[in-house]
């Protein structure tokens, strides 16, 4: 937090002297300590117990997206390549609702998959084939999540 206040500050200041880039480090670190007595800031609103493991998260989410995108591609360019378009619930063993949103975007982020609704721990997916659903049926991207949000708890 107190590096992307420092950056917003070096943005709109049209001065860079010395005493001006001292007040607003003295401004950022100011905002923080305020930010976190009053107990402002949570782990959703600014999740950064995520960043330990999210650069290997999306590397992972980034293959999937790219490996998805060819097949819908194929698909479409390629006459005879079936679609089966099905709606399946997904169970999600995320315990918060932050883990659970990230869940429920990455699979939409995945081209030929869209999430329709998320009801406790079930949700609700639209796939563009069956393989796509039996995919996400069998957990991996779950478990990765999951793995994402226990980093977040700790």
């Amino acid at each position: 937090m107190t590096a992307s206040l420092m950056v917003f500050w070096l943005m709109i200041s049209p001065d860079f002297s010395a005493l001006n880039l001292a007040l607003g480090i003295a401004s950022a670190f100011l905002v923080v300590v305020i930010s976190t007595n009053m107990d402002v800031v949570d782990h959703e609103s600014l999740p950064i117990h995520l960043t330990p493991r999210l650069p290997l998260f999306l590397g992972w989410l980034s293959r999937q997206v790219i490996r998805s995108s060819l097949d819908v591609t194929r698909r479409i360019w390629t006459p005879g390549r079936a679609i089966s378009p099905t709606v399946v619930r997904i169970k999600s063993s995320q315990k918060s609702a932050l883990g659970k949103v990230i869940y429920a975007n990455s699979i939409t982020l995945t081209p030929g998959t869209v999430t329709l609704s998320i009801e406790g721990d079930d949700i609700l997916v639209h796939a563009l084939t069956r393989k796509d659903a039996e995919t996400l049926q069998q957990g991996e991207m779950d478990r990765r999540v999951t793995e994402l949000e226990g980093q977040l708890e700790r």
